[in-house]
């Protein structure tokens, strides 16, 4: 694997990015303050209520965190602030290739909980965010009021053919101390050409009548370039232990000699899933929801939008998510993150 050609790539992709910038086509973010930072991570604290609930909300770590809060009407930043919430998002920062699921699924999280001074929080993720969200509440599920999962694989096998066929690409043992962001791009499109490469364009050209749509589809494209590399050791460990071989949801994860098993989350749940989606299709989620200990389970169904580039995003940018889905989400957070 020549791997220098993809770090090359990265910076091509980050040039293509900061032309799209020049353009206009930059994210109108909420204002924020960085209140922790370490190394692997820093922690957004946005302006806003004081009060309850308090969401902590874990973005995948292949690219930046924007994309939850893309554009005013389609940010679901604003809309939790907009009911007055209490909103703290990781921002996920280069780490030392010795950085696995140690770090990204339990320690960082908990120090970015600890330094929003709450004993106490609704973890909100999406994507490979939401398997590192679920990871931490199945080990610390006394610091969870509720979990939100939007679009997060949790189980792997013969129902995740696409994440399978990338991990397939991979040769564990040769890979850099860090996994540039452009290879997990390229392998994404060898996986499922049709998701991120016909289907993007069909987006595209159904946005073209319809300026906010098109704005939106260019600013998913704008975060696509986003990408941020990985460490050697989360990569090998998300490919082995959790695509490969499902330790996860089967209850044999174990992280410094703790297991983090499903069968450990009493927290309310809510999952999010996409019934055409072949990155994250239901089965991807089906088992985790079955396996928890919680009683209080909740299960959306999201029917797709025009005008979000990537129908996997589609659940936090598209404007039907924002107009039918998220209302139901938002009335969730503030039941389960009512003060006791």
């Amino acid at each position: 694997m020549d791997w220098l050609l993809f770090e090359q790539l990265d910076r091509l992709r980050q040039a293509q990015g900061a032309l799209l910038d020049a353009g206009g086509w930059r994210p109108l973010e909420a204002p924020y303050r960085i209140v922790h930072e370490q190394t692997g991570v820093a922690l957004r604290r946005y302006d806003g209520a004081d009060g309850s609930p308090l969401v902590l909300i874990v973005p995948a770590p292949i690219k930046r965190p924007y994309l939850w809060d893309l554009d005013p009407e389609v940010s679901v930043v604003r809309r939790m602030l907009e009911r007055g919430m209490q909103v703290y998002v990781m921002e996920w920062r280069p780490a030392p290739a010795d950085y696995g699921l140690e770090q990204y699924g339990e320690r960082l999280i908990l120090d970015c909980l600890e330094a929003t001074g709450a004993a106490r929080a609704v973890l909100l993720a999406h994507s490979l965010g939401g398997l590192l969200a679920a990871i931490f509440a199945t080990l610390h599920p006394q610091r969870v009021q509720g979990l939100g999962l939007v679009a997060s694989p949790l189980h792997f096998g013969a129902d995740t053919p696409v994440l399978d066929a990338m991990v397939s690409q991979l040769k564990i043992d040769q890979l850099p101390d860090s996994l540039p962001g452009s290879f997990l791009s390229v392998a994404s499109a060898n996986a499922a050409p049709g998701v991120f490469g016909g289907e993007r364009l069909l987006d595209a050209v159904l946005s073209a009548a319809d300026p906010a749509r098109l704005r939106t589809h260019l600013l998913v494209e704008r975060w696509t370039l986003d990408e941020l590399a990985l460490p050697r050791r989360l990569v090998a460990e998300l490919a082995t232990q959790c695509v490969r071989e499902d330790r996860f949801v089967r209850g044999a994860l174990e992280i410094r000699g703790r297991i983090a098993a499903p069968s450990n989350l009493d927290a309310p749940l809510l999952c999010v899933m996409d019934d055409r989606c072949p990155l994250v299709p239901p089965a991807a989620m089906l088992p985790f929801i079955a396996a928890v200990a919680s009683r209080d389970r909740t299960v959306l169904r999201y029917g797709g939008d025009v005008g979000v580039a990537l129908q996997h995003v589609g659940p936090l940018v598209g404007r039907s998510a924002h107009a039918q889905l998220w209302p139901r989400i938002l009335d969730w957070i503030e039941r389960v993150g009512a003060p006791a």
